[in-house]
């Protein structure tokens, strides 16, 4: 079941998906190449009739070569150095549950973002990552509970007060191992991009 709120978000995604697509030139055959995504799913993404999954978010995001967190940002307009709790974005993920708030106001030239998630118990997700021109570094720390990351083949216990520190340039799996819902803050910078 959706509330006004996670329709909100989609027509987010909808509105940056069209706008990053068209700034980079692409077509929806062009950008379903670029990400491996089929043309009709990115059509029923940009017209907000589809809820995507955290996967498939990624896999768009590194076809247009931005982070997951600048397909959640409102509108340029906004533009406020405030981001207020109760305007912040919410978003869940329909595959695994697992619940994202966009923290950081939206609409300002900062190149750090910053995310909370609340991850349910015994949920997984499997980032496909890197394809990116500008290097996307990431923080992960956990604020309540327990996670295993997965980066470069190597596995991450994560306990509460822990920080791990990556870059999107492969394949990344979060997983709540534990029998209660972990909560942890993820903080995105973004290099400046390369020219192509």
């Amino acid at each position: 079941m959706q509330d006004g709120t996670t329709i909100g978000v989609n027509d987010r995604i909808a509105l940056h998906v069209r706008e990053l697509r068209a700034a980079r030139g692409l077509s929806l055959d062009g950008l379903a190449q670029e990400c491996g995504v089929s043309r009709s799913m990115i059509s029923l993404i940009e017209r907000a009739e589809s809820s995507p999954t955290a996967v498939l978010l990624e896999k768009l995001a590194a076809g247009l070569d931005v982070p997951v967190a600048a397909l959640f940002d409102a509108p340029e307009a906004a533009g406020s150095p405030v981001a207020r709790a109760a305007e912040q974005a919410h978003w869940r993920d329909p595959e695994s549950g697992y619940t994202r708030r966009t923290v950081s106001p939206t609409g300002t030239a900062s190149p750090i973002q910053i995310a909370e998630v609340s991850f349910p118990p015994g949920a997984r997700v499997a980032y496909e990552s890197g394809g990116r021109d500008s290097p996307v570094h990431q923080q992960v720390w956990v604020l309540e509970g327990t996670i295993e990351v997965t980066c470069g083949g190597e596995p991450h216990r994560l306990a509460a007060g822990d920080c791990l520190a990556l870059v999107l340039d492969g394949p990344v799996v979060y997983h709540n191992p534990a029998l209660e819902t972990a909560r942890y803050a993820v903080v995105i910078a973004r290099e400046p991009r390369h020219r192509r």
